[in-house]
């Protein structure tokens, strides 16, 4: 990599854990990137299926692109924190194992980075795979267009791997805080913009996010809504200068109204489970008003109890229409 300065190398910090039957693919997007200067840092955290294996054979493929380091079992996130410790390059972008780019997303986005000066750049992505919650195309909004904070408060504006950023942006925020664990992709491009308002979009879909069975925390619905809302309360408490211009009423509708929202959504979506919990929180939290009891206080009874009264209350509405 000699012939690329630091400041044009894009690091590719990619952590693993049990996705042998995707880790090859994943390697080899990066690998073969239209974009000539990448690095790829993968950790291996802790994998027992057979992941490490490949990662050597790839790795003695692609030296000395490819740097594969391991730690125990520590989940994503220190994974990611340990990959960005062994980063050289003045560009960063996160890939997990299991997902994949379109050949040209690190050129493009680059590209874009550099032509408008800017700190981020994002794309659009897509779902892909069995148990994706939609399969559809999606490309984000123009942020810098919308009162950005008030659209990155309503949902966490892009996945992991639909971004590019600086490395001096990434280290001003001291990377992923390791606080909310399954919600610190969100939390960090909040911290990221409370840093630098400096975002550029790529419209177009280059990342791929896909759904299986191996266990992502995506499915733990209920503890992402958790962390998520932390989050949020986080940075209006930690950056009161960014959502000054907001009235007090709508800071409370993009933070604590943020739980109700998910709660009824999975209510009504008969994902009981994750709908109990999270009204139970609402409950604790006093995020309720008075119409809210008909749907919380049921959810306070033992779980069997509340999906069967659920479920009772739904044939009988079926059988007066």
């Amino acid at each position: 990599m000699s012939e690329h300065s630091n400041s044009d190398l894009i690091s590719v910090v990619m952590p693993c854990y049990n996705a042998a039957s995707f880790a090859g693919e994943a390697v080899h997007c990066v690998m073969n990137q239209t974009y000539p200067a990448v690095e790829l840092i993968v950790v291996d955290d802790g994998s027992t299926d057979g992941s490490v294996g490949i990662l050597q054979q790839l790795a003695a493929q692609y030296a000395p692109r490819m740097n594969l380091l391991h730690q125990d079992h520590m989940g994503p996130f220190p994974a990611r924190n340990l990959g960005l410790r062994h980063a050289r390059g003045g560009l960063i972008a996160f890939l997990d194992a299991d997902d994949y780019w379109t050949k040209d997303a690190l050129e493009k986005l680059a590209t874009a980075i550099h032509c408008n000066h800017a700190d981020i750049a994002y794309c659009g992505w897509q779902n892909v795979g069995t148990g994706a919650p939609g399969t559809d195309p999606f490309i984000p909004p123009d942020y810098g267009q919308m009162d950005t904070v008030a659209e990155l408060l309503r949902s966490c504006p892009w996945p992991i791997h639909a971004a590019l950023v600086r490395r001096e942006a990434i280290d001003a925020v001291e990377g992923f805080s390791e606080r909310r664990f399954s919600a610190m992709d969100y939390d960090l491009w909040l911290r990221l913009y409370a840093h630098t308002q400096k975002l550029v979009r790529v419209p177009e879909v280059m990342a791929f996010y896909r759904w299986h069975d191996k266990g992502q925390i995506s499915k733990t619905k209920w503890k992402q809504v958790l962390d998520a809302l932390q989050v949020r309360r986080d940075f209006v408490a930690h950056h009161p200068e960014r959502v000054a211009h907001l009235s007090e009423s709508k800071v409370l509708e993009l933070t604590d109204g943020f739980l109700l929202r998910e709660a009824y959504k999975a209510y009504w979506q008969r994902n009981l489970f994750d709908a109990q919990k999270l009204l139970r929180h609402a409950f604790r939290q006093g995020l309720w008003k008075a119409g809210d009891l008909k749907y919380i206080l049921p959810a306070l009874l033992p779980g069997a109890l509340f999906q069967w009264l659920v479920s009772t209350a739904g044939r009988s509405k079926v059988k007066r229409t």
